[in-house]
C-alpha cells in the first residue's frame, strides 16, 4: 500500500468518527498524474446523487500540459455501506470528508470518514494537546 495524498486539514477541522475504504473511477491519464503526486485533496468532500456517492474537490493536474481538472469522481462502495452512510448523514452536523488517497495493488483507493465539524474552541484544544505532547516527547528525549 503506497500513500499518494493526505488531507492534513481534515483531522484539524473535523472530528473523524468512522472511516471507509472506497474505489475511485478514474481515467488513464488521471491515474498517471495521481501516481506522480500531481493532485491535491484539501477541501474535498463527498455527496450523494441518487444512490451513488461522488467526490467533489479532488484537483488532478493534467498528465501532459498545464492546468488542473476538477470533476466529480464516482466512488465505489457496496450497497450496504452506502445505505449505512446515507442513514448516518441524516444526523445533523455530519459530513463525509476524504482523508487520504493510496494505491492498493494497482487500484487507486480513497479513505473517507464520517465527520463532525469542530468549533473554534475545540480546534484550540487540539493545538494545545499537540503542543503538550511535543513538549513531553522533547523532555523524554533529554532525560
Amino acid at each position: 500500500m503506497r500513500q499518494l495524498l493526505k488531507n492534513r486539514k481534515a483531522k484539524y477541522n473535523y472530528e473523524l468518527l468512522t472511516s471507509y475504504e472506497a474505489g475511485l473511477v478514474l481515467t488513464g491519464t488521471e491515474i498517471k498524474s495521481l501516481r506522480n503526486g500531481r493532485a491535491t485533496l484539501t477541501d474535498s468532500y463527498c455527496y450523494f446523487n441518487g444512490k451513488e456517492l461522488f467526490l467533489k474537490g479532488l484537483s488532478i493536474e493534467k498528465y501532459r500540459g498545464e492546468g488542473a481538472v476538477e470533476r466529480d469522481i464516482k466512488l465505489l462502495l457496496h450497497k450496504k455501506e452506502l445505505s449505512k452512510i446515507k442513514a448516518k448523514l441524516e444526523t445533523k452536523g455530519l459530513t463525509i470528508v476524504a482523508t487520504s488517497v493510496y494505491l492498493k495493488g494497482s487500484n487507486a483507493k480513497i479513505e473517507i470518514c464520517l465527520a463532525r465539524g469542530k468549533k473554534n474552541h475545540d480546534k484550540r484544544n487540539t493545538l494545545k494537546e499537540k503542543s503538550i505532547k511535543k513538549d513531553l516527547d522533547r523532555y523524554a528525549k533529554e532525560t
